[in-house]
């Protein structure tokens, strides 16, 4: 029997770097995790142990941290093109980079001041809670690949949401409701069209489609939800190729009061983290 390398990569997960762009009156922080995966000609390393065509992954540790320091950092789109062109024009057994890039959310710390407005601190800043702004860069030599995403938006909406006429069989005691809490984790990516985009105003424009889309409309379930959210994603954005969402259904019982002879009228939940329902769908233009 003979063996043969059918497929193989290998890279450096979760490199973390923080950095201060310095401006003459104040400062931003960005903070963003990065995994890096190479492919291309590296059969002879696995199959003799021939580490002449390794980059060494520590070594693409420290290539992050330099290239966070000579190349912007407006967006994570935009580093991550640079990075994985260096990469590329830099190691010429390598083929395929893929990188996978997470910003921590910073905001500037509101201050008070003495007529009781507020104006933002030039170098204070607070965490905007665990939303991160996500982007996967695929490049070769013959193509570029930007995808774009946002993980742990978290929405929740207190009325305009129901879930009626669904299976019931013996297993069954969910109780129909047409008024329920509605919330989810919202994770959602989406693939544009070309690479050549203003990565940033794009992905405000889809963030807040998204949750105009969420607060203006009643859901009849989730699975509704996520396609009327990519419907809109996909109107509002021409650049957009297609987009994914995936939201865990965070359940808010209805609290049983009438053992203490009071009546639960849809205000008071037990907030509940598992078992959690899993609802995702991807959306895209149609080719018709």
């Amino acid at each position: 029997m003979q063996t043969v390398l059918s497929q193989n990569s290998y890279g450096k997960s979760a490199v973390r770097f923080a950095k201060i762009i310095r401006r003459p009156h104040e400062h931003d922080f960005k903070e963003v995790a990065v995994n890096i995966q190479l492919e291309g000609d590296f059969e002879s390393v696995y199959t003799e142990g021939d580490n002449r065509k390794v980059l060494p992954t520590d070594t693409m540790k420290n290539t992050v941290y330099a290239h966070a320091k000579t190349h912007a950092l407006d967006s994570v789109e935009e580093f991550g093109k640079s990075l994985a062109q260096y990469f590329l024009q830099n190691n010429p057994q390598v083929s395929r980079v893929q990188l996978e890039l997470a910003e921590k959310l910073w905001q500037r710390v509101a201050v008070s001041k003495a007529d009781e407005s507020s104006t933002p601190h030039p170098h204070t800043f607070i965490s905007a809670g665990n939303e991160k702004w996500t982007s996967k860069i695929t490049r070769t030599r013959e193509q570029l690949l930007v995808a774009s995403g946002i993980e742990n938006l978290l929405i929740l909406k207190t009325t305009d949401s129901g879930f009626e006429n669904y299976i019931k069989d013996q297993y069954t005691t969910l109780k129909e409701t047409n008024d329920r809490i509605l919330a989810s984790d919202v994770n959602m990516q989406w693939r544009y069209a070309g690479a050549d985009i203003d990565f940033n105003r794009s992905r405000q424009t889809i963030r807040q489609t998204v949750l105009d889309t969420f607060a203006q409309h009643y859901s009849y379930s989730v699975q509704q939800t996520i396609y009327l959210l990519g419907q809109a994603v996909l109107e509002k954005c021409p650049e957009v190729l297609e987009v994914h969402l995936v939201m865990p259904n965070k359940h808010y019982i209805p609290f049983d009061l009438e053992r203490f002879g009071m009546e639960n009228r849809n205000e008071i939940f037990v907030p509940t983290d598992e078992p959690f329902g899993r609802i995702e769908g991807t959306m895209k233009r149609s080719l018709r």
